[in-house]
């Protein structure tokens, strides 16, 4: 099962590239950045995930007998992404405010136009 989210997350990563090389909407490109931030974060979840694996909380007679570790699920991935899920969010605040910004100047969205306007 493991195998279907690396799938999805390549697939959520090519799909963001897709839309950020190819749209010319700053909107779309900007929803292309999050779809990447996505799949990303789906990938670092699926590379610490351990099947069969529980949380890891030792106690004292697990780490005295030397219990084997290979049971317990990675927390620092997990960390990691929840981390990015935020920073995720506030990338996305700040480009969509640039977009809102670059709209009130230019009067468009299309990339194209905005580069070939000088003002």
């Amino acid at each position: 099962m493991i195998i279907i989210n690396y799938i999805a997350s390549a697939l959520l990563i090519a799909l963001g590239l897709y839309a950020v090389c190819t749209k010319k909407n700053l909107i779309k490109i900007v929803i292309g950045l999050g779809v990447i931030d996505y799949g990303i974060n789906l990938l670092i979840v699926s590379a610490g995930f351990n099947d069969g694996g529980t949380a890891p909380v030792f106690t004292i007679s697990d780490l005295l007998n030397g219990v084997a570790s290979n049971y317990f699920v990675d927390p620092v991935p997990q960390a990691l992404t929840l981390t990015s899920i935020v920073i995720g969010a506030c990338v996305d605040a700040m480009a969509l405010v640039l977009v809102i910004k670059l709209f009130q100047k230019y009067g468009s969205l299309d990339a194209g136009d905005i580069r070939r306007m000088r003002g």
